[in-house]
């Protein structure tokens, strides 16, 4: 029997949980820097229900380019902090465990991408696009929420 902290590192999940202990303003930040993010999503168009749907029917650059510069600024990111070993501003070493390919990979990429192409949503600007008065995404958040405690509930099952 694996012990949780392996799982949990396994799974990469909070393998960099930071251990110090703060006063609760501290994550006012946090706040401020998902406010500032949203605002960016909804100037950029990204959380638009009808760019997302351009960007399925290949109609349109705009989301693949959105998309395209994340993926770019994460890998030099990674490559960056593997590189020259950087730590947190607190000086906690970051750990990136490696990843392994296995096929449910691609289950759960297409199960994603149709549920955005259907849904117009994806899990990051559904907050914003609820900020901006779409209430009927709340449904999608719903379901995303409940999809992520089915998958919880049935995870020790599933094949991994």
């Amino acid at each position: 029997m694996k012990k949780e902290t392996d799982r949990r590192h396994q799974d990469t999940i909070c393998t960099n949980e930071s251990h110090l202990q703060h006063k609760w303003y501290h994550n006012l930040k946090y706040l401020l820097v998902g406010i500032l993010f949203g605002i960016v999503f909804v100037k950029a168009e990204i959380i638009s229900w009808f760019r997302i749907q351009e960007m399925f029917r290949l109609q349109s650059f705009h989301m693949y380019g959105v998309i395209g510069s994340a993926v770019l600024t994460g890998m030099i990111s990674v490559w960056l902090i593997k590189k020259f070993k950087i730590k947190t501003i607190y000086g906690e070493n970051i750990s990136i465990a490696p990843k392994t390919f296995n096929k449910g990979q691609i289950y759960g990429g297409l199960i994603f991408g149709f549920g955005w192409a259907i849904t117009g949503a994806c899990p990051g600007p559904l907050f914003a696009q609820i900020g901006t008065g779409a209430f009927a995404v709340i449904i999608t958040l719903v379901s995303a929420i409940l999809g992520t405690w089915v998958y919880g509930y049935f995870r020790d099952k599933l094949p991994h």
